[in-house]
């Protein structure tokens, strides 16, 4: 779960180096949720990754500050305008990145392939938020919206493989990696309108380049799609060797 190529989370030549932080964090926990996911796949230890409280909401944790950080990050990228062929460049890496992840866990996990993870999700949600980068109430009350439509209803129609990727089946989907658009769209909002108002949070102005404790989380921060990509096949080749 990562997440974005060159982030854009500065804005009027200010960086916001606390939002760099917040998703090296994510990034963190992304490689210890999938090292332990590993250990459980190759038979080191038994762990119910369906089930155990502790393992789902770790993972919604993880994915909630990926997701509210490309918000965010996307409302200051945006600030002044929507720069498309920036967005359209970032859009096209997460597309490759996504269909790569697709590709991959198919021939893996072909029952339990990844049609639409995290990599997916960031793509079409960040594209459906353009019209809310500078909406301010209306994305947060859509985010409510959002939230609101994904807990109050489901329907067999959403069971349709092709409609999956929307969140509103009646069941959960086999497969290994599952972020569909709802209710995460609403944190993308939730996002979008922290990044708004980002300027008039104190928090988020306090500079981190000089903290020791803060100079890995930035630079994982910084390159988290790369960071993404990569972890997973050397934690799988690590195992393989292991087992040889």
């Amino acid at each position: 779960m990562p997440i974005e190529p060159a982030p854009g989370n500065s804005t009027n030549n200010v960086r916001y180096d606390l939002l760099d932080a917040l998703r090296g964090l994510a990034v963190v926990m992304m490689m210890a949720f999938h090292f332990s996911f590993d250990l459980n796949l190759f038979g080191y230890v038994f762990l119910d990754f369906q089930h155990d409280p502790f393992l789902l909401n770790w993972r919604v944790l993880i994915v909630s500050l990926f997701v509210g950080v490309a918000g965010a990050s996307l409302a200051l990228a945006c600030s002044n305008g929507i720069r498309w062929r920036s967005f359209l460049r970032r859009e096209g890496i997460l597309l490759a990145c996504a269909l790569l992840i697709s590709a991959a866990s198919y021939a893996i996990f072909p029952q339990n392939w990844i049609f639409f993870g995290i990599l997916h999700l960031i793509l079409v949600a960040s594209l459906l938020a353009l019209p809310f980068v500078r909406a301010g109430v209306p994305a947060l009350l859509t985010s409510i919206a959002a939230f609101a439509l994904w807990a109050l209803f489901s329907h067999p129609l959403f069971d349709h493989p092709w409609l999956q990727w929307v969140g509103l089946m009646t069941h959960s989907p086999t497969t290994e990696d599952y972020a569909p658009l709802l209710p995460w769209f609403g944190v993308m909002l939730i996002g979008v309108f922290i990044g708004q108002h980002i300027r008039r949070i104190p928090v988020f102005r306090y500079p981190l380049q000089q903290q020791l404790w803060a100079k890995p989380l930035l630079w994982l921060g910084r390159h988290s799609l790369l960071v993404y990509m990569l972890h997973q096949p050397l934690f799988f080749t690590l195992f393989w060797m292991l087992t040889l």
